[in-house]
């Protein structure tokens, strides 16, 4: 799946390193392998909510919620939804950033899995914990296609004891851009 994902070299900015998953959407089978994989360790666990992050995150989050016959609840970027929304704030690797989800589209004890593309520093994902433990969900797992161990992101999941499933996995090592 690696030789699938497009590495743009100082993108957004100079010195970071953006992992293009569009391209594994792009290939028929690819995309077909990460959604299974996705959906995979939750089948037949009861999800009631998919909870996909903007903006890539929405692209894997509806097709899993599809899957698994659940509900699709999205976090936008701040001032992008449209209603009464809860907010949390969060440091990303190279700027601060503040997301946001519908007060009412969690339920208390609803059964919710955390979809995004990458785990990096664990700020988006962490924000996106608290908004939805805001609402009285409960978290059954988080998944991404790419988790950054040379980043904290994993760590800080763990220390909260949240299973954390990833596709690939880069190290310092094993990064061709």
């Amino acid at each position: 799946m690696d030789s699938k994902i497009r590495k743009v070299p100082n993108f957004p900015k100079p010195g970071i390193l953006f992992f293009d998953i569009t391209t594994l959407f792009e290939d028929k089978e690819a995309f077909k392998k990460i959604i299974d994989e996705l959906c995979q360790p939750y089948e037949g666990k009861g999800i009631e909510k998919v909870v996909g992050i903007d903006a890539r995150g929405f692209l894997l989050a509806s097709v899993v919620a599809y899957k698994l016959g659940a509900g699709l609840s999205v976090v936008r970027k701040k001032g992008k939804l449209p209603y009464a929304t809860k907010q949390a704030s969060y440091e990303k690797e190279y700027e601060p950033d503040t997301i946001e989800m519908h007060q009412d589209t969690i339920k208390p004890g609803e059964k919710v899995i955390i979809i995004d593309d990458l785990l990096a520093t664990g700020g988006t994902i962490l924000a996106t914990v608290d908004l939805v433990k805001q609402m009285g969900g409960e978290i059954v797992g988080i998944d991404v296609i790419i988790n950054l161990s040379f980043l904290p992101g994993l760590k800080k999941l763990a220390e909260l004891n949240y299973p954390v499933h990833f596709l690939i996995d880069y190290d310092n090592e094993n990064i061709e851009s």
